[in-house]
């Protein structure tokens, strides 16, 4: 009898800790970690309910720790399916080169996005990743520091103070690639937007309309649409700039799956890529080189990004370790600009 005690001890997990003192995961992790935040009858109250149900850490994240290895979390809520596999490649990679241990959790919406996070914390996580577009979600870095997990975000354009991150200068990719367009002799040029909520979005927009600006050049409404990063939304944004009168010499989508829609709406127009119409994104995803013509783009270095957010997570996840203050480096990647077929002068006839 009391061995089928000590085996039923060992599958108590920190979601019946919760449950058994009504309170919520978030919340036994930080009494679990020490956190200050948490009142001393809240406290107690955990306490008590992790003794009478004889809950103790899980025993493979204690492993890992005193291995020097870890759990890392990843939460992940990316349309793109060609950029989470080039992140999740990087990730993959470099986590068995350090021998950590990865999780790896979906979410959407605020509710299933608690969920998840609530899952990394009962499964132990020691730092979490967060790929865009969550890389900008307050809340989730929020809850995650305040159970005393280190973040580090990826991909943002607007990196939080005391918060770690790798990304590229968004603003400056974009302007290389409109100048670009414009050195090819290109004047009448459509844009895509990209998911308002991901700020890299909102800086590649700003660039575009200041470089064009600086070269003297307006842009009428009518020449822009409104995408959100994904190839249905693509698809829509293409056939409202491609169906309008006098439609543009060339099309700069914010990121590739959205300039790969451009393309098909064109071929299905009878347009001809690039003679009568230039297409360009941004990422270079392989989806760029999986579309006839090639994709010209600019390269954000996805894989090496996760492998550099790896190397940053472990490196809070130690400093934690030893009671040293958190870096919260800010770590920016060159891009490049990438010329391949789908670009060219504008057509001299109409």
């Amino acid at each position: 009898m009391p061995k089928r005690k000590e085996r039923g001890a060992a599958t108590v997990t920190i979601l019946d800790v919760a449950r058994h003192a009504g309170v919520s995961p978030m919340t036994v992790s930080r009494v679990i970690n020490g956190h200050s935040y948490v009142g001393e009858e809240m406290r107690q109250r955990v306490e008590a309910s992790v003794k009478a149900l004889r809950y103790t850490p899980n025993l493979a994240g204690r492993s890992l720790r005193s291995s020097g290895s870890a759990r890392i979390g990843v939460l992940y809520s990316n349309p793109s399916a060609a950029y989470l596999n080039q992140f999740m490649l990087g990730v993959l990679e470099q986590g068995s080169q350090s021998g950590s241990q990865l999780l790896i959790e979906k979410c959407s919406g605020i509710r299933s996005q608690r969920a998840a996070t609530e899952r990394l914390l009962a499964a132990g996580v020691d730092g979490v990743i967060l790929p865009p577009p969550l890389c900008d979600s307050r809340s989730a870095v929020e809850e995650l520091e305040s159970a005393g997990v280190p973040v580090v975000a990826v991909a943002t354009g607007s990196p939080m103070d005391g918060v770690a991150s790798v990304r590229i200068d968004d603003y400056q990719g974009a302007r290389a690639m409109t100048r670009y367009l414009l050195e090819l002799g290109h004047r009448d040029i459509g844009f895509i937007k990209g998911d308002p909520q991901h700020t890299p979005a909102a800086l590649r927009a700003a660039a575009f309309f200041d470089t064009m600006k600086e070269a003297g050049l307006a842009v009428p409404p009518g020449r822009i649409a409104q995408g959100l990063f994904t190839y249905r939304s693509g698809l829509a944004a293409a056939e409202q700039l491609l169906k309008a009168p006098n439609r543009p010499t060339a099309i700069f989508s914010s990121n590739d799956d959205m300039a790969a829609a451009v393309v098909s709406v064109a071929h299905g127009l009878g347009l001809h890529v690039p003679e009568e119409l230039t297409v360009t994104g941004f990422d270079d995803t392989p989806v760029a080189t999986t579309v006839w013509p090639e994709l010209t783009t600019i390269h954000q270095p996805v894989a090496a990004m996760a492998r550099a957010a790896m190397v940053l997570i472990q490196d809070e996840i130690r400093r934690k370790r030893s009671g040293r203050p958190k870096a919260a480096t800010h770590q920016v990647m060159k891009f490049t600009l990438v010329k391949r077929q789908s670009s060219a002068s504008p057509a001299t006839s109409a």
